[in-house]
């Protein structure tokens, strides 16, 4: 077994996969990201063939014909559709070993989840991981992988925050001696403050518009608080619900930031709750250190103030956030024996001593 595994390690490249509802990362052991591309995949559903994958697919979607499907497989954080799952992590594996000998390219594979699913979610995962072509399959919740990419102390007995806020979901947790000491997982992220855009547009304007679009203006122009310096405009372009004709609307930073207010702020009382939640000690670490905020939803418009001025803690944007979960999957992988112990549901046995 020890001549097989070295055999392995000699023909493949060991991966760490941020598997997310918007985009999937992946970082290949020694080379760092090579993958960030959209978790969509379409597939051609008379030869069940896969025409394309992130990119490429995402282009597709509401352009194809009947028989072509551009989907995304994956559905507030966790797998919908296991098979087409397990195809796109088929596809960027091979992708990854393709310099490889066929049978030889089995990689060991360090693959994110939410913090809150449930048993049978993440056996789900880790089945998709291993039939894609994976020799064996570690998993590490999500804030753990961001909270170690974001090169936070999680080994230490002290606290560290995060927040991870990705598409599907948004992940708040205090870590303390390689574990999550209190632990929220909501499925309100990203995609249902662009659901809120969707609905802001279909009631104010009487205007049809595509997730894609209500995605572009909430980069553009979305915020958490008043941007009373700098105001922002956008236009929208959809389909008049009345006329049935193309239209085009100008939206200010304030609609925006009123139409996501409800998601922004389900996100504060959950963090506000994390705190009250957590060990009077650990309080005091974090008073000192601070809160880290990592994923997409980082990167809204003054989202740190706002939690700043909620939890009265101070608040920080970690470095990159969009690749934290896969960084901190990247590391975990380049030593997984020092790291085992911040992994979930684990084949442990097969790490070698």
């Amino acid at each position: 077994m020890a001549i097989l595994d070295y055999v392995y390690d000699k023909f493949s490249k060991d991966i760490g996969i941020d598997l997310g509802t918007a985009n999937t990362l992946v970082y290949v052991k020694g080379r760092g990201i090579v993958i960030n591309e959209p978790s969509v995949v379409a597939i051609n559903q008379k030869t069940k063939q896969i025409l394309a994958i992130g990119d490429e697919a995402k282009r597709m979607v509401g352009r194809t014909p009947a028989h072509i499907v551009a989907h995304r497989p994956l559905v507030d954080g966790v797998i919908s559709d296991f098979e087409v799952t397990e195809a796109m992590l088929k596809y960027f594996i091979s992708k990854v070993n393709q310099s490889s000998v066929g049978f030889l390219s089995r990689p060991r594979v360090v693959i994110g989840i939410p913090s809150g699913v449930t048993e049978v979610e993440k056996r789900a995962v880790q089945d998709a991981t291993l039939n894609a072509g994976a020799r064996m399959a570690f998993l590490i919740e999500e804030p753990m992988a961001a909270a170690i990419g974001a090169r936070m102390p999680v080994q230490d007995p002290a606290g560290s925050f995060i927040v991870d806020i990705g598409g599907g979901t948004a992940e708040i947790a205090v870590i303390s001696l390689g574990g999550i000491v209190t632990s929220r997982s909501i499925r309100i992220a990203g995609d249902e403050m662009n659901e809120n855009i969707i609905q802001f547009a279909r009631e104010e304007f009487n205007l049809l518009v595509g997730e894609r679009t209500a995605e572009d203006v909430k980069i553009k122009i979305g915020s958490a608080i008043s941007m009373k310096d700098n105001k922002l405009k956008a236009q929208i372009r959809g389909r008049d619900l009345v006329s049935g004709l193309p239209k085009e609307v100008t939206v200010t930073d304030e609609q925006i930031r009123h139409a996501i207010s409800r998601s922004v702020k389900t996100i504060v009382n959950n963090i506000k709750s994390v705190v009250e939640e957590t060990p009077p000690e650990l309080v005091a670490d974090i008073m000192e250190k601070g809160i880290t905020l990592a994923g997409g939803g980082a990167l809204l418009r003054g989202l740190d103030k706002l939690i700043a001025q909620e939890t009265a803690m101070p608040v920080m944007v970690a470095d990159d956030p969009l690749t934290c979960v896969v960084r901190g999957t990247g590391i975990v992988l380049e030593d997984l024996n020092t790291l085992k112990d911040v992994l979930v549901l684990t084949e442990f046995e097969q790490i070698p001593r």
